[in-house]
């Protein structure tokens, strides 16, 4: 078993290899908490999920660190008279976790603020600085890009080709792509919005804290550092020259998830055609949007269009429809089936987390179950229920799981449950009294309106067909 990843500073598929057996110390850049979490939020920190879990599943000891960035030159101008630069992260932080727990992402190991950091963010500045990669210029410190002969390596760019780093006042660079490690407090900016230093007053440069918080929560060296494509340049370029610079080992592996277009189109402020993610779960059920999201390749772009959470819908109702008549089926039976996923599936996995080939196998299995349940092959459902919980509860789409079960039902769904409900009771009812033309009216009435009915020896159950 070898697990397979796209690196994006080798621009290659690679063999993974852990810096300790049995471990992967994962980082992934969290959120600006800002402003709300849009579905390309939700959609980056499920990637992550899914490679936590396939990662356990081949019995891995994972560490996820995700890092919330709540001092940012963003927040800090978001904030007003009547909410506070810090109240107001806080306050869209809440958002980002009440999204990804309702998509069923599970809870970082740890999930450190930048904030918690800043004494190991000037520890690192300090050291970059002796070392003469970095140099202190009216109250800032800057990343002399100059003195490190590395930088470029991640994205494959010459410096003298790249744009100039706009984070902070270009006052004392000495080049335009110097970055800043430390911005120097300015008289507008409020006095809690600062911390001491040996350089003056101020805060840390964006950059400077991921590398920070993954050195203090993963150490020097650790496997898997993740994040969104937009992030690639100039975040995690920054974060690789800054953190080798100063002697870590930093990253083995860099890995990259696509972005979310809307229509075809870049989803951005200035088209105005962002989707906030309370806004999106609220337009089907979180294990939809989860199956939506999650659906294609981690690196490809998906692009969200009318109709595209009913074709998730669709697809989910399939998984659930056979897990339901299994279930059902096998209530008493003397066979059962192991959940454990199926070669091809590992295989699927195994290489890049294949998810799309992954879910051509998951629905393969639901048909073939299918199939034996027509046939009453009761040996052959078992089996096929058994790969398909383990393959939907590593996917985290398994519909049985109390995440999705707890709640699941909204109003809707219970009046819908108690009308059909009502129905096939009247329809036993005339079966019962051999109106056989009554029975079968009723069935065909709930048969028009999508509702499949199936006998048993345990009585009548429906369905969404």
């Amino acid at each position: 078993m070898t697990i397979r990843l796209h690196d994006t500073k080798a621009q290659a598929d690679v063999d993974f290899v852990p810096l300790t057996e049995g471990k992967v110390g994962m980082y992934v850049c969290g959120p600006t908490v800002q402003s709300s979490p849009h579905i390309g939020h939700l959609r980056s920190a499920l990637v992550y999920d899914l490679w936590r879990r396939w990662f356990t599943y081949r019995g891995y000891d994972v560490t996820l660190v995700r890092n919330v960035t709540d001092i940012d030159d963003k927040v800090l101008a978001n904030a007003t008279e009547n909410e506070a630069w810090w109240a107001l992260a806080y306050r869209f932080e809440l958002e980002f976790t009440a999204g990804y727990t309702r998509l069923g992402i599970l809870p970082p190991t740890y999930e450190p603020r930048a904030t918690a950091s800043i004494g190991e963010m000037r520890d690192i500045i300090q050291r970059l600085i002796d070392a003469g990669h970095a140099y202190a210029a009216a109250g800032d410190v800057y990343f002399d890009t100059a003195s490190w002969p590395a930088y470029g390596e991640l994205t494959h760019q010459d410096p003298k080709d790249m744009v100039a780093a706009g984070d902070a006042d270009p006052r004392g660079k000495r080049a335009p792509q110097d970055f800043a490690l430390w911005k120097g407090r300015k008289d507008d900016e409020p006095e809690d919005a600062s911390w001491p230093s040996p350089w003056g007053a101020g805060r840390p440069g964006w950059h400077i804290e991921c590398s920070a918080m993954s050195r203090r929560y993963l150490g020097a060296a650790f496997d898997i550092h993740g994040g969104g494509l937009d992030l690639r340049f100039p975040h995690h370029e920054n974060e690789i020259a800054q953190s080798t610079a100063a002697g870590d080992p930093f990253a083995s592996y860099w890995v990259h998830n696509g972005l979310v277009n809307i229509d075809g189109q870049k989803m951005s402020k200035s088209l105005g055609n962002s989707i906030f993610a309370a806004e999106f779960l609220a337009m089907a059920r979180p294990i939809v949007v989860r199956y939506f999201l999650g659906a294609a390749h981690y690196r490809s772009t998906i692009d969200y269009h009318d109709g595209s959470l009913a074709e998730a819908e669709a697809a989910l109702e399939r998984i659930e429809s056979f897990l339901t008549r299994a279930g059902r089926r096998l209530e008493g039976a003397a066979v059962s089936g192991v959940e454990v996923v199926p070669e091809a599936f590992a295989a699927a996995m195994d290489d890049d987390l294949g998810v799309p080939q992954a879910l051509g196998v998951l629905h393969e299995t639901v048909r073939a179950g299918n199939a034996a349940l027509d046939n009453g092959d009761l040996e052959a459902v078992a089996v096929a229920r058994g790969g398909v919980l383990a393959m939907a509860e590593v996917l985290g789409i398994n519909p049985l799981s109390a995440q999705w079960r707890d709640g699941a039902s909204g109003p809707a769904e219970r009046a819908l449950g108690s009308l059909v409900e009502s129905l096939i009771a009247d329809r036993n009812a005339a079966r019962a009294a051999k109106d056989f033309a009554a029975a079968d009216r009723i069935r065909d009435e709930l048969a028009a309106a999508g509702i499949a009915v199936e006998d048993g020896a345990n009585g009548s159950h429906w369905s969404i067909s």
